[in-house]
């Protein structure tokens, strides 16, 4: 992509660029806010020490220079922002749209590494102005960060401090290179943040791979804004600057050869593992993938025939569990409108909105149909902060190609006005090396109090939002590992170990005992469910689709079982000491032959046998039972039968349940397989 980088002349917006250079894009322009008050302006936003080299810099880097004036005024200082008239950020889209109108420019290199604050107000803009920002510092370990600008020769000093352990006569003007044992020495004394994320202090780069010339100070005086004897805070005003040729004299891609940048696969790896030991340690099971893909059985995608009723129940604190929302439609397009449509219509008259909802499974027939029903579904969920998402092919019958199950929540106020839960949302639209972009209309995760739910997690490099390369082994790897840093992003105590129920969809049996090795080489502390379905997005093997809550160490663990003549039905169930939540995973099989017809009889009682362990000791009628119920499409499976008896329980319990016909199951002699959770 062509990209305008925005340049404050400090660190983190030199070596950003040289990110996106080393993903592969184009830097095609620089742009720049600068104080209209010609000295350095308190911004929430930018950096404005040191706007004297910007002009420099951009000659230097042959490059053209987008300028415009900032008072640095914030009106609007919600995490959520929305355009407000004279916000300093409203002076960044005036001077981005001024290059968009001037240059084909489809990006935005931006060199945010931990503010929320400003990552928010940066995508607000490119979204309005369609254009991707690339944020790839963007939650990157502080030491590390720091020490790998230095090896990628960044060239820089501070220019102003203001924090405890930094002061102005001492560290003004110094080389970053020489300060950094120091800073490494206060972070571990006091908190400060290696890189200066935490505005302790701002660099200039005077040199690095992308100038030609080097930036030489020639006067320069310090301004001393406040004499704190804790904490003083200084600048270093730039009187006189100019640049000094670097000889020999070579184009940028020539000075870029000896510079230890990776690309986008380079971080895919933990621990500074080299990304071909990823990839080539999986190269058999990339072989071994491709035969599976090109000899899987598509004759088991039988058309269905059974009527999927849309349920719903609502707790007294807010929570709205809708199942089987359908649109029953053989056209897809007029399919998802149906379905969207129900959706909307179920909120409303539960007296809550489409931003209430907080995650939504997809579960459609046609993935080659994805992208349309993508547009018609960004059309409806608009909002800033939309719900978690997972998106699963699975043999729908033609009349019903797809089927949609939600979560909402609506905030209750006890008797003093205050909100009983709170609500957080993870919607990072900005490509990085963290974890995917959440680029169209769904976020990483949602948190409604204790509960987290994330979206379904596919093994994409997130710096270049491709599918990673070596099977099965790495694409669990990866996957993993972004749901663990998605939950820390949300909880920084929690991580892939809090994780009490899972969902691990992948397109061939073959592949559930390499992903299970993949899932207990991590954590053993969730249940987890292994559902063979049609396809992925992205063509991916495997989807790990989970929920977590911030307390999953009071979780208690039961396995067991019973049988039924020939059948067994097996129970792995957790539940916290409150006894306000419990989740299970239910699989019934035939223990000798695995074609044998199930019978109204056996459903019932493995139904009865499952509630009963779900709702356990629990006699409060307030709480919801939500079911997935995957049913294997080659088993003869009365799919009808199972929604009366489903309707049954519906008498005495808040049922929300909804019927997944799948490809296979955990094993070949399984014939259903429950998910359920109950919240109180």
């Amino acid at each position: 992509m062509k990209v305008v980088a925005l340049i404050s002349g400090g660190k983190d917006s030199c070596f950003n660029m040289m990110q996106c250079i080393a993903a592969g894009h184009e830097v095609v322009a620089l742009a720049n806010l600068e104080p209209s008050s010609r000295t350095e302006i308190d911004s929430y936003m930018y950096q404005s020490v040191g706007h004297e080299a910007i002009e420099l810099i951009a000659k230097s880097m042959q490059l053209p220079l987008y300028r415009k004036q900032t008072a640095g005024t914030s009106h609007h200082r919600d995490i959520n922002y929305v355009p407000t008239e004279n916000d300093e950020v409203e002076d960044l889209y005036d001077l981005l749209e001024s290059v968009k109108n001037e240059l084909k420019i489809e990006a935005v290199s931006v060199g945010a590494i931990l503010s929320d604050y400003q990552r928010v107000r940066v995508e607000n803009v490119c979204r309005r102005l369609e254009l991707v920002p690339l944020a790839y510092l963007w939650r990157r370990d502080q030491n590390e960060l720091l020490q790998e600008m230095i090896k990628c020769q960044i060239d820089a000093i501070i220019i102003k401090v203001a924090a405890l352990g930094l002061e102005p006569s001492r560290h003004l003007g110094r080389s970053l290179r020489l300060v950094e044992p120091h800073l490494q020495s206060m972070h571990e004394k006091y908190g400060l943040n290696v890189c200066g994320e935490g505005g302790e202090y701002e660099t200039l780069v005077l040199d690095c791979p992308l100038y030609s010339s080097r930036l030489v100070i020639e006067e320069s005086e310090v301004i001393l804004h406040s004499d704190d004897p804790i904490a003083p805070v200084g600048y270093l005003k730039l009187n006189k600057l100019k640049l000094e040729t670097k000889l020999p004299q070579v184009d940028l891609y020539n000075r870029l050869v000896d510079v230890p940048l990776k690309d986008s696969d380079g971080y895919i790896t933990d621990q500074g593992e080299e990304a071909s030991e990823f990839i080539v340690e999986d190269a058999e099971e990339a072989y071994e993938i491709e035969l599976l893909n090109n000899t899987h059985n598509e004759e088991i995608l039988v058309t269905l025939q059974f009527n999927q009723p849309l349920t719903c129940a609502k707790s007294n604190n807010g929570w709205l569990w809708i199942g089987g929302i359908t649109g029953n439609s053989e056209d897809c397009h007029k399919a998802i409108l149906e379905a969207l449509e129900k959706l909307k219509s179920t909120l409303t008259a539960n007296n809550q909105e489409l931003k209430d909802v907080c995650s939504i499974c997809m579960y459609i027939s046609d993935m080659s149909k994805f992208e349309e029903l993508n547009k018609l579904y960004i059309e409806v969920l608009n909002h800033v902060n939309p719900p978690s998402r997972a998106c699963i092919q699975v043999p729908l019958p033609k009349h019903c190609p797809i089927i949609l199950e939600a979560i909402s929540w609506a905030s209750t106020a006890d008797a003093t006005g205050d909100s009983l839960i709170d609500r957080h949302t993870l919607h990072v639209q900005s490509l990085s090396h963290w974890a995917p972009a959440n680029i169209g209309p769904y976020s990483q995760a949602v948190r409604i109090g204790e509960l987290i739910y994330v979206s379904g997690q596919i093994g994409l490099v997130p710096g270049s939002m491709e599918l990673v390369k070596g099977g099965i082994k790495c694409q669990c790897q990866l996957a993993l590992r972004h749901i663990s840093r998605i939950l820390n992003v949300m909880d920084s105590n929690i991580n892939l170990r809090d994780v009490v129920q899972a969902i691990c969809f992948v397109t061939d049996i073959k592949l559930i005992v390499k992903a299970r090795k993949s899932w207990e080489a991590k954590t053993n502390n969730a249940i987890v469910d292994y559902i063979v379905v049609s396809s992925l997005p992205r063509d991916a093997l495997v989807e790990w689709h989970v929920w977590a809550h911030r307390h999953n160490n009071t979780f208690e663990y039961e396995e067991t079982g019973k049988c039924i003549d020939d059948w067994s039905v097996s129970i792995y169930r957790r539940w916290n000491y409150e006894n306000n939540i419990a989740a299970i995973v239910c699989h019934l099989d035939h223990s000798k032959e695995p074609d044998s017809p199930i019978t109204i009889e056996i459903c019932t009682a493995a139904f009865e046998y499952l509630m009963e362990k779900l709702q356990g000791h629990q006699t409060d009628k307030s709480s919801i039972v939500s079911l997935k119920i995957f049913c294997n499409v080659q088993k003869r499976i009365p799919l009808d039968s199972i929604t009366e008896i489903l309707n049954e329980f519906k008498k005495s319990v808040m049922l929300v349940y909804t019927l997944v016909p799948v490809v296979n199951l955990y094993n070949e002699n399984a014939y259903l397989s429950v998910c359920g959770i109950r919240i109180q």
